[in-house]
């Protein structure tokens, strides 16, 4: 099973365009925002996936009500971190910012999902999977990226844009 992974998608609603085109052609089964959608109608953008979306609200993520109504209109999963899913018998805990992943929010999970730095981190922390793809808000071609995340194997990869 591949998950995608996207963060921080502030609003860009070109590069959200091309995050929804790359995880369809990569035939994602399942994509997880880490927060910071911004917009109610840049979370509307990603009815085109192919595949199934969840995630989490992050520090920017303000119009909660709207953006919950169109969660709801398209069958999205959005809350307040953490979040905690399972797919293929493998826990995953998604939140928005790093400080949230302490010894409790992880204690069940094999991978922790995280956005708010716009930063890459892909780490193994003892049988701890960590992820942030980083940056997919930003205007420079090319320097943007989205993560895919192989639930078999555990090891994420970019696709950047």
């Amino acid at each position: 099973m591949k998950i995608g992974v996207v963060s921080d998608t502030h609003n860009n609603s070109r590069n959200v365009r091309e995050i929804v085109r790359l995880f369809n052609k990569e035939g994602v089964d399942h994509v997880i925002h880490t927060g910071d959608i911004t917009r109610p109608g840049t979370l509307e953008l990603f009815r085109d996936l192919s595949a199934p979306l969840s995630g989490v609200l992050g520090n920017n993520d303000v119009e909660v009500d709207e953006l919950m109504k169109i969660a709801s209109l398209h069958r999205f999963v959005i809350q307040e971190p953490p979040l905690y899913l399972d797919f293929c018998g493998r826990s995953i805990v998604v939140v928005h910012d790093p400080r949230d992943l302490t010894q409790s929010t992880t204690s069940e999970a094999i991978v922790a999902l995280h956005g708010h730095t716009h930063q890459l981190r892909m780490e193994t922390q003892g049988t701890l999977t960590i992820f942030n793809p980083g940056e997919c808000a930003g205007h420079m071609k090319g320097f943007n990226a989205v993560g895919v995340l192989d639930l078999v194997t555990l090891k994420p990869r970019l696709l950047k844009f």
